[in-house]
């Protein structure tokens, strides 16, 4: 294969993953109803597809001998860091072969994505803006199918593709009340649904304030109702968690509008609204739409399970396990993969599923390269995708200590893959005089 075409299919490849993990849960479920016999292979595709593509990268790479340069990189060092420290641990701590290679996907495969569109922005001419057009389009597709959801679909129309008690829940209520649904648009639940939410509206906001003068008529009413959309899906899915991260991203962009000094006055205001709503929320507790809403909780009896014990409960047991255990369980130990072995355990808490698989060295590792993107981001803030990665970056952290939002295929693929063209678009800007920074 001559390297144009291996450059081309690279490219079609990362452009099919980012796109087909906005469809992923009702085809991979419609597909595996009707083929069983293929079900590892159809739920596997996007790795097996990220795995030709990293076939094609490192060919391409020695080809033009960048190696060098690439593994001179610190995110590149950290990323290498990470991924060997999963295989070494999964080497000496025994876990079924299953379990381990789930583990090693899940935790793996949206930093891998990240990898290859973080090396790929310098291979690749023009990647940056066919990327973002096909996550427009993905979103464009999650956005409109929860809309239908909400105004004119029966509530249970995925079951009639192989929704059910056996995948995917085909809508989720709150605290077991019919009159409070929670939808998953294409998405595998409703938590995700609002963390790929705030995603969306981070983004389109953080381009309206810096391109709204230059918009035309029609740009500025699908930015509106992008934005609109965004709200609806957030306030439908009914995931608090989401609903405090669309609360920080908003605040992350207010903060960079209003310039790099924030007065005292503007901090004072923000705790000022803050408290006052909580005192709103304490306030009104008994009130049965701000019990739903805001607690979870029907105060005339409602569902079997508490969910807000449950969280308190999860939270309780990741730290005493993570305590107990500097150097984790091992790879596969924790969530969906822990159901494959004889072990299964559930962490609500992003940093203490980590914690739980790789150790107290994992978890540092993780968040050494979680904070250097960020803050390659927020260097990168004259662009507006930079910008608004960053703003729902800070919101999705705030998220992880309540549910493990990166374990979400959609979810964590977008973020990271958007991540990786704001930082390496950036780096390589920065390489060819800064230009990148300007004209973003």
């Amino acid at each position: 294969m001559n390297s144009v075409l291996a450059v081309r299919v690279f490219a079609v490849i990362l452009m099919v993953v980012v796109f087909g993990v906005a469809i992923h849960a009702p085809v991979t479920i419609y597909l595996s109803t009707h083929f069983p016999d293929w079900e590892l292979v159809i739920k596997s595709w996007k790795e097996l597809l990220l795995g030709l593509a990293t076939v094609i990268l490192l060919v391409e790479v020695a080809r033009r001998q960048m190696f060098g340069q690439f593994l001179r990189d610190r995110i590149i060092q950290m990323l290498l860091a990470y991924a060997g420290l999963h295989f070494v641990l999964a080497a000496l701590i025994p876990n079924s072969v299953s379990a381990i290679g789930a583990g090693l996907l899940i935790d793996l495969r949206y930093l891998l994505f990240f990898t290859l569109v973080y090396c790929g922005v310098r291979l690749v001419p023009n990647l940056r803006v066919t990327f973002l057009r096909v996550v427009m389009v993905g979103a464009g597709v999650i956005l409109g199918f929860a809309l239908l959801q909400m105004f004119v679909l029966p509530r249970d129309i995925l079951a009639n593709i192989g929704y059910g008690p056996d995948t995917i829940a085909p809508y989720l209520t709150v605290d077991d009340n019919e009159d409070y649904v929670r939808i998953n648009s294409t998405l595998r639940g409703p938590n995700p649904l609002g963390a790929y939410a705030v995603i969306i509206f981070a983004i389109v906001v953080a381009a309206a304030t810096k391109f709204g003068g230059r918009l035309r008529s029609d740009q500025h009413l699908v930015t509106g109702i992008a934005v609109a959309a965004s709200c609806l899906m957030l306030i439908v899915s009914y995931s608090r968690s989401a609903l405090l991260a669309l609360l920080i991203a908003t605040g992350a962009i207010v903060a960079h509008i209003s310039g790099a000094r924030i007065s005292k006055k503007l901090v004072g205001m923000c705790a000022g609204i803050l408290v006052a709503v909580s005192l709103l929320f304490i306030t009104f507790a008994g009130n049965p739409v701000v019990s739903h809403i805001v607690w979870h909780d029907d105060p005339n009896g409602g569902g079997r399970v508490d969910s807000n014990q449950e969280h308190v409960n999860s939270l309780i047991d990741g730290t005493e396990r993570m305590v107990s255990q500097p150097f984790g369980a091992g790879i596969g130990s924790t969530g969906s993969a822990s159901l494959l072995s004889d072990k299964p355990i559930v962490i609500e808490n992003q940093y203490l599923f980590t914690a739980h698989e790789v150790g107290w060295l994992g978890l540092g590792l993780f968040i050494w390269l979680f904070v250097t993107i960020m803050r390659q981001l927020w260097r990168a803030r004259a662009s507006a995708l930079a910008l608004g990665v960053f703003a729902s970056g800070l919101g999705l952290a705030a998220i992880g200590i309540l549910l493990p939002v990166w374990v979400d295929d959609t979810v964590s693929i977008v973020w990271w893959g958007l991540a990786a063209l704001g930082v390496g678009g950036w780096e390589m800007g920065n390489r060819k005089g800064g230009k990148y920074a300007r004209k973003n």
